[in-house]
């Protein structure tokens, strides 16, 4: 699948399928996240975003026509990232067959002392075909990864890290706005999304396509919701 991928997300949405280890939907014995993904398809989603390449490969096997966003969420002691941080990450989604990485291109120190932007650059000298999304949490951050060679910005980050951290969990629609006003590549409308409404307004503003995850794809988060209303 090629750059093409980018048409069939071109306002459409993508659903998120993620289930980490402490959660109800992970299974330690074979992935859960296929399911989740079929149910997204079905309802008319266009992509899907799934982490760790166990989950891509199982959602690649059945719908390999999908475009799908990888990453590989993993620690690493000494820097703040924690989404595709390493060359490892990017090689294990490759080999799962993900269409499209994600990576933290945020401008926090990372770990390894190299700079985010020499990251991409070495992501992009080893697979010079293989599209990159930067998961960022600011405008300036958004505006740097285009210049780094990403093909994609998402506000994945926006809201999660120190600088950008709130009492407002409503979706950072300015964000969006001014992103998809000052860049020249698509501009993928992410987090804290709970609501079609809030989706909708995101094209609005501009997006290209919109990522939705937990309002979907997390019952625990769903149910949690409900029950605090009630309580």
């Amino acid at each position: 699948m090629s750059k093409n991928v980018l048409d069939i997300l071109k306002g459409n949405l993508i659903v998120s399928c993620q289930a980490l280890e402490h959660e109800p939907l992970y299974n330690p014995d074979f992935s859960l996240m296929p399911y989740m993904a079929k149910a997204a398809l079905q309802a008319g989603a266009k992509g899907i975003r799934a982490n760790s390449a166990r989950d891509v490969k199982a959602i690649k096997d059945l719908f390999p026509e999908v475009p799908l966003i990888g990453l590989v969420k993993r620690d690493y002691e000494g820097g703040e990232q924690y989404i595709t941080v390493t060359m490892r990450e990017v090689d294990e989604l490759v080999e799962a067959g993900a269409d499209i990485v994600a990576l933290d291109a945020t401008l926090r120190k990372r770990f390894d002392g190299i700079t985010i932007n020499d990251f991409i650059h070495q992501i992009k000298e080893k697979y010079p075909h293989l599209l990159l999304m930067a998961d960022i949490s600011t405008f300036e951050e958004g505006v740097n990864a285009e210049k780094a060679g990403v093909d994609l910005v998402g506000t994945t980050m926006n809201g999660y890290t120190p600088y950008t951290e709130s009492t407002d969990k409503s979706p950072n629609f300015e964000l969006v706005r001014l992103l998809s006003e000052t860049l020249t590549i698509p501009v993928v409308a992410e987090g804290r999304i709970h609501e079609p409404s809030q989706a909708k307004r995101m094209f609005e503003e501009g997006a290209y396509t919109v990522v939705v995850g937990g309002a979907i794809t997390r019952p625990l988060e769903i149910a949690t919701r409900f029950v605090q209303a009630i309580q």
